[in-house]
């Protein structure tokens, strides 16, 4: 990372609530392809979250702890705090002096934005604020969240005009909180109805139609130079699984995440 930051732009992308068994299902079925033909191989990494629910996930990722191999190690990270004793960091770890990552890519010149989505995101009251306040800029609308039908559609929109705004010779640090999967779903999936509530299968049709938008957010990101991104979930969550439904909670479903990095450059467009 220390040869990618500074030269390149980055994108952070959480697909708030994605499990991974549905993500790499749908990925073997053909069922996101401009997600899949990014992925290495064409598959999401089985990874580890670092938290059960959205505020606790992001304060870690935000802190340089991205989800975890779901493998023995020690495993080196991408980003660290300098922290003496830190087994996880390692030669090729981009380290900062700051508290969190985002402030330390702001002290390495790059310009920092936020397009949130869920709750913690909203800015409506203290705790919604806790999180875009590390960026330098931060955008939240009701169309942008879990209630909104066509929100991840609208976040690009967004993204776009931001990057579009931001001049050319400034890097760029664009954090995405995907609001999508997150419940309520059920309106992504064709025929089900709000009294019958969100399933795994409207959970899945949730990642399709992320799919179908993505692509526009990657060919904006990679329009002015190359862009590394991450893309994951923060945590999963449960649709009736051994008698769990939600997340904030100790099951498979919610501490297993997908997990991606890879580069982005003019095939992405």
């Amino acid at each position: 990372m220390n040869a990618v930051v500074g030269r390149d732009d980055l994108l952070f992308v959480t697909l708030d609530t994605l499990r991974y068994d549905v993500a790499a299902e749908l990925a073997a079925a053909g069922r996101i392809p401009h997600l899949a033909r990014h992925l290495p191989g064409g598959v999401w990494e089985r990874r580890h979250a670092p938290g059960s629910f959205t505020y606790a996930s992001h304060q870690a990722m935000f802190a340089g702890f991205l989800p975890t191999p779901a493998a023995p190690g020690p495993h080196p990270r991408l980003f660290a705090a300098r922290f003496a004793g830190s087994e996880t960091t390692a030669g090729r770890t981009w380290v900062f002096d700051t508290p969190d990552l985002v402030g330390g890519l702001a002290a390495a010149g790059y310009r920092t934005v936020c397009i949130g989505g869920v709750g913690f995101f909203n800015k409506q009251a203290a705790l919604g604020s806790v999180l875009p306040s590390l960026f330098q800029e931060s955008h939240w609308e009701p169309e942008f969240s879990v209630t909104a039908p066509d929100s991840f559609a609208a976040q690009v929109t967004r993204a776009e005009e931001v990057v579009a705004a931001l001049d050319p010779a400034r890097r760029l640090f664009l954090f995405v909180n995907v609001s999508a999967l997150h419940q309520p779903n059920w309106h992504h999936l064709p025929g089900a109805t709000r009294e019958a509530g969100d399933t795994r299968a409207s959970h899945a049709a949730a990642l399709e139609y992320v799919d179908r938008h993505i692509g526009r957010l990657f060919a904006a990101m990679s329009s002015r130079r190359r862009c590394f991104a991450v893309v994951c979930s923060d945590h999963g969550t449960t649709y009736g699984d051994d008698g769990y439904t939600g997340h904030r909670l100790g099951h498979e479903a919610v501490w297993t995440v997908p997990y991606a990095h890879f580069f982005l450059d003019e095939a992405a467009r």
